[in-house]
């Protein structure tokens, strides 16, 4: 038994740890950890660039809530359960799209297509404050476009079906609603900063990975989870574009929540994915 202990001993040690872990993990020598974005930079406005990832983040906005509003004013006027893609399908359509338009606009604006995701990666300093007000303001403007086509294309059963409109469903407390929106959002922008991470791309650079995939397929797992509690929110450009075009009492009354709770869950996902994974301290630049 004593020799065996031995080899145990030995083979747990015979090998060095493939990944470090902790503040080791800043050690690579074929990595530098970029810079942290400046809270203000002038040149920004002058910059075309700017404003064309601006109008990026408008269209993939206006045409996410176009197809996902539209696939659930769908399910809603189906007369049966069998003829309907249901939940699952509203599912795959949330996700389906996010991947799409991820996938089409990363280039150009870094695809958000969510105050959320813009406020985690503003809190993790990959943007500039500037650059995150002004994607949050063309990502409700696309929402509210997009939310207002469908109410043109079909408003007897929009208005019947309550607009696509988030809110906290009947037998679910409000505090119930606001942990789910808080921990589906932390799902999704935990899993934007680990598909996008930069150092972990150039370690697995032999492993070729699409971040849209698994960004999209989240989406797709919280709404799978969270559609019958609060028709999922986790994106406050959605819940805002949906309340506005329907503009009833019902779609305002726990409307805060999908503000809230998506801003607190990205600002945990922020923390968390910074400091404990990648223990990267919140330091300006110098």
């Amino acid at each position: 038994m004593e020799g065996k202990e031995e080899d145990v001993k030995l083979g747990a040690n015979k090998y060095s740890e493939r990944q470090p872990i902790g503040t080791s993990a800043q050690t690579d020598k074929d990595y530098k950890e970029p810079p942290p974005a400046p809270l203000y930079e002038p040149g920004e406005l002058t910059s075309w660039s700017f404003y064309r990832a601006g109008i990026a983040e408008f269209v993939a906005t206006f045409l996410f809530l176009y197809i996902t509003i539209l696939t659930v004013m769908g399910v809603s006027r189906a007369p049966s359960k069998c003829s309907t893609v249901g939940i699952q399908g509203i599912a795959w359509a949330f996700g389906g799209m996010i991947f799409a338009l991820v996938y089409c606009t990363a280039g150009i604006s870094g695809g958000h297509i969510n105050p959320a995701v813009t406020f985690g990666l503003f809190l993790a300093r990959k943007l500039s404050l500037t650059r995150a007000i002004f994607y949050i303001i063309m990502q409700c403007l696309g929402a509210i476009c997009g939310a207002g086509v469908v109410k043109g294309f079909e408003k007897s059963i929009y208005e019947q079906k309550l607009g696509g409109a988030n809110f906290v469903a009947a037998g679910y407390t409000k505090g119930s609603g606001l942990g789910a929106e808080i921990i589906g959002t932390f799902v999704l922008v935990y899993t934007v900063f680990s598909a996008t991470d930069a150092k972990r791309n150039a370690r697995d650079s032999h492993v070729p990975i699409l971040a849209p995939l698994p960004i999209g397929f989240a989406v797709f797992l919280v709404h799978l989870a969270t559609i019958p509690i609060t028709g999922t929110g986790i994106n406050p450009a959605r819940s805002l574009g949906a309340a506005i075009i329907y503009n009833r009492e019902h779609a305002w009354d726990d409307h805060w929540i999908f503000w809230v709770g998506p801003f607190i869950g990205a600002a945990l996902a922020a923390i968390y994915h910074q400091i404990i994974i990648r223990a990267i301290p919140f330091k300006a630049r110098a």
